[in-house]
């Protein structure tokens, strides 16, 4: 073999690998961007949540865990406007537990008028007077830490 030959041969290999590299890069970069970005388009209205009152955000997007939920977490589907999820614990209260959220579906009986919640306690006390019913759905627990 022939230095010439040898250096062709060294550019070749080169080449190949440089190809193989920047062709992995770009693979990663969309299979590590699709389920980010499903997130997203899955999960519109997060950011915001209600808790004992006061609006609290959440600190990543929301992911999905199905069955998995230890926090309740109520989903009002015919509120009033202005109406965002509401939380039953932040970060400081006893037993949170990370934002491993127990979806419960809170509507309102149809001839209420809706009423903003902003709480844990004003769900169960609208519960209680009937004005609302409260239905566990497991499918739609998720993990999603919330910063007081």
């Amino acid at each position: 073999m022939t230095p010439r030959s040898l250096q062709h041969i060294m550019v070749v290999k080169f080449s190949l690998k440089k190809f193989s590299l920047v062709s992995l890069f770009v693979v990663a970069t969309f299979v590590l961007a699709l389920p980010i970005g499903s997130v997203f388009a899955a999960t519109p209205g997060f950011g915001n949540l209600y808790y004992n009152g006061t609006v609290v955000r959440t600190v990543v997007p929301p992911a999905a865990f199905p069955n998995t939920g230890i926090d309740s977490f109520y989903k009002v589907t015919n509120g009033a406007a202005g109406q965002l999820g509401i939380a039953s614990v932040a970060p400081g209260a006893d037993g949170y537990h990370g934002g491993h959220w127990k979806v419960f579906l809170v509507t309102f009986s149809p001839n209420t008028t809706p009423v903003l919640l902003t709480s844990q306690a004003a769900v169960l006390a609208a519960q209680s007077a009937g004005t609302v019913t409260v239905t566990r759905n497991s499918s739609a627990d998720f993990l999603c830490p919330v910063q007081p």
